[in-house]
């Protein structure tokens, strides 16, 4: 029997890993890691490991290309489980040949594996198709939602209120007409200025926890030239851009 572990590992500073994180770390013997092309992401789960890892304690970190997904498709929820099916394809035949039988492995997962991550999900698809006799678990991260507030000092939730989590791509269609604390994630298109002239302020933030993090807040409609212009620019200097924000009607 194999043994695997999804574990969270913060939104960017290595000091955002858990205790029981920092546990499972010591009980495993591969770490798979996705190669996504950004190597900042490469490297901090590198350096997470280099540092918590005890000395002499044997591991092996094994690298798995990320297959491209199709973000041209009008379908969108078809192309998304067209590309985990591949990656489900792809990490079973690296845990079946780079993972021996009573051996630890384990993915390392920004933020919280449970929020806005494919992990679990292609991990249970492997499960449900029987090649490989696994067991797993998934132990919780700091997610992005929870630097960026903290980074902000400002509470999620106001008194006997509740918190809406969505995408950039619903965001699009319109700011929830029930909601006034709305956190958006896995926005590639500043959804935000469609709603720019409702009356919102905004708590952005991007590289969460780590030396290049961006942070800025405001009215809405005054800052949000600001961050388009600074989220552009931070892209076109790294190649990739990770960020968050909570909008929070007046």
């Amino acid at each position: 029997m194999r043994t695997l572990r999804v574990i969270g590992i913060g939104a960017g500073d290595p000091e955002h890993i858990t205790i029981q994180g920092i546990r499972a770390l010591n009980e495993t013997d591969v770490f798979f890691v996705i190669e996504k092309g950004a190597q900042d992401l490469v490297a901090l789960r590198r350096e997470i490991t280099a540092r918590y890892v005890e000395p002499g304690r044997p591991h092996r970190i094994v690298e798995i290309p990320d297959p491209r997904r199709d973000r041209t498709a009008q379908a969108y929820t078809e192309a998304v489980e067209e590309w985990r099916a591949r990656r489900a394809d792809l990490w079973a035949a690296a845990l079946m040949t780079e993972l021996a039988e009573g051996e630890s492995g384990a993915f390392l997962v920004w933020g919280d594996p449970s929020l806005y991550d494919s992990t679990i999900a292609v991990v249970e698809d492997i499960v449900a198709r029987g090649g490989v006799e696994l067991r797993y678990e998934v132990i919780p991260g700091i997610s992005a939602i929870h630097a960026l507030t903290a980074r902000h000092r400002v509470p999620l939730n106001r008194v006997g209120g509740a918190v809406q989590i969505t995408t950039g791509r619903r965001l699009a269609e319109g700011f929830p007409a029930e909601a006034d604390d709305v956190v958006v994630m896995l926005d590639a298109h500043c959804s935000f200025k469609r709603v720019v002239d409702e009356d919102l302020d905004i708590y952005w933030g991007a590289y969460l926890g780590t030396p290049d993090e961006i942070l800025v807040s405001g009215p809405l409609r005054e800052v949000a030239e600001e961050i388009e212009l600074q989220r552009a620019e931070a892209r076109k200097q790294k190649g990739w851009i990770m960020d968050t924000y909570l909008l929070r009607r007046r």
